[in-house]
């Protein structure tokens, strides 16, 4: 997370976006970098037949849509808030300046933008190769292992997106994660699905 004071030096300024709101379209041109000081957003593909596939989600101190502006080309995904946030939106040429200036910040990016690289990765391999419930341990365990290392976690994610995060149907998701429970690899409390120990080895 870059300060906020250092966006608002190199002259980033506070946006709204209600939830539901695209912040911005696929194949629109990266012109600003964007970081979420509340709420959270979602990076989505769409196909032909409105189907969504949600490639990542965004919390509180993350930025989003970094490698377009890296890589100079049209924005890969659409950027939605799923609840009302507060942005921060700096300009690609401030942006590029800042890193510039500070480069220990450039390194953090480095170092951000591999690790989603990785991941990205390891999905496009689980949905390929893999069975439902294989592929929705590898991506609760991923989740698990990023977390703050809670004795039990909760999965921060609706049924509806761990299916469109694993190109799955939601009825598959709702009956594989009930088979999970039943053989007491998850636990249900409500609507709420919680972890006590990793599902399956680490790919990390």
């Amino acid at each position: 997370m870059i300060p906020v004071e250092f966006l608002e030096k190199y002259g980033g300024r506070q946006i709204k976006a209600a939830k539901h709101q695209t912040i911005f379209h696929q194949d629109d041109e990266a012109l600003n970098y964007y970081q979420i000081l509340e709420g959270q957003v979602k990076m989505a593909n769409f196909s032909a037949g409105g189907q969504e596939f949600i490639q990542s989600l965004f919390e509180v101190g993350e930025s989003f849509g970094e490698p377009a502006l890296f890589g100079d080309f049209p924005y890969p995904a659409s950027a939605i808030a799923t609840e009302d946030c507060i942005l921060m939106k700096l300009s690609k040429s401030h942006f590029f300046q800042l890193l510039q200036d500070h480069f220990e910040i450039h390194k953090k990016f480095n170092k951000r933008l591999s690790l989603r690289l990785r991941y990205k990765g390891m999905i496009l391999k689980e949905i390929s190769s893999y069975p439902p419930e294989h592929r929705i341990s590898t991506l609760l365990n991923y989740l698990r292992d990023h977390d703050n290392e809670q004795k039990v976690f909760e999965v921060p994610l609706t049924r509806q997106q761990i299916a469109d995060m694993t190109g799955l149907r939601v009825e598959t998701v709702i009956r594989t994660i009930k088979k999970m429970e039943a053989d007491r690899k998850v636990k249900l409390d409500k609507h709420k699905i919680l972890m006590e120990r990793p599902l399956v080895a680490s790919l990390l």
